[in-house]
């Protein structure tokens, strides 16, 4: 998404899924199976990331936190009713590498990552699975990391350090980084089996962990432009493939950029059909982190329709986590939080559709 004006905070953190391809199905009415059996479902709950922008610099300042105690909304209210008013079982917490290190690409800032450990330990607390996500597009100040901007060593410590305090938390899972792009595919995967290798050495060795690929990590050219094979050759310490899932984002709108509130596209003959054949054939499974639409009726009948097809598939499939509640409000197009009226929640109308089960 690019950026919104949110309670007079502008908020930068973009989001792109690019897919090779821009067929458009049928606008043909679809019914929502809402006891799917997709193993996971779930939102992103959104703020501490907020100020990054696409060349992977942090306007810390912009950070808004979803925790009422830090002057944001209630996320942790906003977790505990999507779990037991939802049946939501995942939550994407996304942060900028910026603000756990106060701009120092180094060691973390004590105080923001207790603040951002906050927002981690409520999400825990409900049961659910927690993805600590870094926000980054592969990037620190335009420079991309192992490829002439922040050495791999750099990018290996923050993750040393990250696994190091949450190793014990079986119900965390390691998003290794938000939508990488234009950058060298085989290099990055490099990359990203340097950060497997120092999580699972760090002692989480049974989590989780999430493999981007480039091109903002879209479904739709996942296999296309290489991410899916060199993505592939990563590997866990004993050369298993266990519990490394793809990492892949999709969004509806006629740019497939997550920025407008009208859905054009399910993009399942473009995007999920082939992922879900490839998949199949190499024996692996994604899960998508990221999509969404206005709450409109557009963006309702074509996010159910792809939910359905993951539901359909879920072999090879885990399941989604939709962007995006958290500090974002109604003035935003994507917006997913709840509103609390004395103790009751009550849904966005896509949440309503499609999101909860």
């Amino acid at each position: 998404m690019k950026s919104s004006l949110i309670s007079s905070i502008v908020l930068a953190s973009q989001v792109f899924a690019l897919p090779t391809t821009t067929s458009v199905r049928a606008n043909t009415a679809v019914k929502y199976v809402p006891f799917c059996s997709l193993s996971t479902a779930g939102v992103n709950i959104a703020g501490f990331d907020f100020g990054v922008l696409t060349d992977g610099s942090q306007t810390v300042s912009d950070v808004y936190p979803p925790l009422s105690a830090l002057g944001g909304p209630d996320g942790a209210g906003q977790m505990s009713h999507f779990v037991k008013d939802d049946n939501l079982n995942i939550f994407r917490l996304p942060v900028g590498w910026e603000y756990l290190t106060n701009y120092n690409i180094g060691t973390f800032d004590t105080t923001k990552l207790a603040n951002y450990d906050q927002l981690v330990q409520a999400c825990l607390s409900t049961g659910a699975t927690c993805i600590i996500d870094i926000h980054n597009y592969a990037r620190w100040y335009g420079g991309i990391i192992g490829q002439g901007g922040p050495s791999n060593a750099s990018f290996v410590q923050l993750w040393t350090q990250l696994a190091t305090k949450y190793k014990a938390s079986t119900n965390i899972a390691f998003g290794v980084m938000n939508e990488p792009h234009d950058l060298d595919i085989n290099i990055w995967a490099s990359t990203v089996q340097m950060v497997v290798t120092a999580i699972r050495t760090a002692g989480a060795t049974s989590q989780m962990i999430l493999l981007p690929g480039t091109g903002y990590t879209s479904a739709g050219s996942f296999i296309d432009n290489g991410s899916g094979a060199a993505l592939s050759k990563v590997k866990n310490l004993d050369g298993s493939t266990t519990n490394l899932i793809f990492d892949v984002h999709q969004y509806l709108d006629y740019d497939y950029s997550g920025t407008h509130t009208e859905c054009v596209t399910d993009n399942i003959s473009s995007a999920w059909q082939p992922l879900a054949t490839w998949l199949r054939a190499n024996k692996r499974q994604a899960l998508n982190t990221e999509t969404g639409g206005g709450n409109t009726a557009s963006c309702e009948q074509y996010l159910c329709s792809a939910i359905n097809f993951m539901n359909s598939n879920t072999d090879v499939f885990l399941g989604y986590v939709a962007w995006s509640a958290g500090s974002f409000d109604s003035t935003y197009e994507l917006d997913l939080t709840p509103t609390l009226s004395g103790s009751t929640w009550t849904d966005t109308a896509l949440m309503k559709a499609c999101i909860a089960r």
